[in-house]
């Protein structure tokens, strides 16, 4: 496996090399145009997107946003992690997550916060790897 390299998502040529990917982590996402669409109202709302490239491929996805509450104070939080099957155990998602603390100290962060599914048991294990500590549970409802 090639060296991994980190940019960010900007261009239409990105987004529609990152659809297929976000796509595994958001499989309601079914129109490349209409996913570009939304990551740019999104970033105008301040949400950004890190790949992970290994050569022309997009391998691994980081979307992620500043934000500021009372819980946390100033924090980076990210909405959206993703690695391709094959990409595992490679580091990409070490990298891609090395990257986002690095931003949020950069942006002078006092949090890094995720949230993962329940019953995301692969997921929690990596997170708990990269030493971050389960601290509450996310409820949601449908309007």
């Amino acid at each position: 496996m090639s060296i991994f390299r980190l940019s960010p998502v900007t261009t239409d040529r990105d987004y529609q090399a990152c659809f297929n990917i976000m796509r595994e982590l958001r499989p309601h996402l079914t129109d490349a145009a209409v996913f570009a669409a939304q990551v740019r109202r999104q970033a105008a709302q301040g949400y950004s997107l890190l790949a992970g490239w290994q050569e022309e491929q997009v391998k691994g996805l980081a979307g992620y946003r500043i934000q500021e509450n009372l819980l946390y104070g100033r924090f980076l939080y990210v909405d959206d992690l993703i690695t391709t099957s094959d990409a595992r155990c490679h580091g990409i998602g070490g990298k891609l997550i090395d990257a986002l603390r690095e931003e949020a100290r950069q942006q002078n962060c006092a949090h890094f916060v995720l949230d993962t599914a329940l019953g995301n048991a692969l997921g929690q294990r990596f997170y708990f790897r990269q030493g971050l500590l389960a601290k509450g549970m996310h409820f949601s409802q449908p309007l």
